[in-house]
């Protein structure tokens, strides 16, 4: 019997051990390494034989986005499964177009969590009927977008720390840039959103459920 080898990245302790007792359960999988860090994962993936990844989407260092397409550059044929504790409409098609094999919710039931990392070593998509009635929208409907989902991944981090409240240099340290940086991204999230200040960004992100 072949084992699968698993890496969790996720930076809460007990949502890792959660997954960890449910992978323990079944007789093919094996947990190889964990991380609460975004910034270990590819140096894990460098010393482990890795299968696959369940990746949270956020974390406190490294956005799971950027992750992920790290992932996906050095290492196209680990499958890479998003864990999310956010609404599926901010985050799935955004991952599934960095490459995601699947997303699932942080509030799944275990039989999900295992029905899907089973689909995704097979090399198939792994997706709620929500998240793919949105690709499908998007394949047909692509004009219908909100006005957020035509940013980038970068901007739409940005939008979305800007409407918790933070101000240019709090953004500028978590993400590890400059505040002349993630000013020119503000700059362009206003002009691709048709909005005057910030004001307008927290109002349409409370409006969206866009908030940290």
């Amino acid at each position: 019997m072949t084992m699968l080898n698993i890496l969790i990245a996720d930076d809460h302790a007990i949502v890792r051990q959660g997954l960890k007792q449910i992978i323990a359960e079944q007789t093919d999988m094996h947990v190889i390494a964990e991380t609460s860090k975004g910034r270990e994962v590819l140096a894990l993936l460098s010393s482990q034989k890795c299968d696959l990844v369940i990746l949270d989407v956020t974390m406190p260092d490294r956005n799971g986005l950027d992750v992920l397409k790290d992932i996906k550059l050095h290492y196209p044929a680990i499958s890479v499964l998003m864990l999310s504790m956010h609404p599926e409409d901010q985050y799935a098609l955004r991952a599934f177009r960095a490459g995601a094999s699947g997303y699932i919710m942080k509030d799944s039931a275990p039989v999900e969590l295992v029905n899907a990392i089973r689909k995704v070593i097979r090399g198939h998509k792994y997706m709620s009927e929500s998240v793919a009635d949105m690709v499908a929208s998007e394949m047909t409907s692509p004009a219908n977008k909100l006005p957020h989902e035509l940013l980038s991944d970068r901007e739409f981090e940005v939008l979305r720390f800007i409407a918790s409240g933070k101000n240019l240099t709090e953004i500028g340290e978590i993400l590890s840039l400059s505040v002349k940086t993630i000013s020119t991204y503000r700059a362009r999230i206003l002009i691709k959103m048709n909005l005057k200040n910030n004001t307008d960004l927290i109002h349409y992100g409370i409006e969206h459920s866009l908030t940290t």
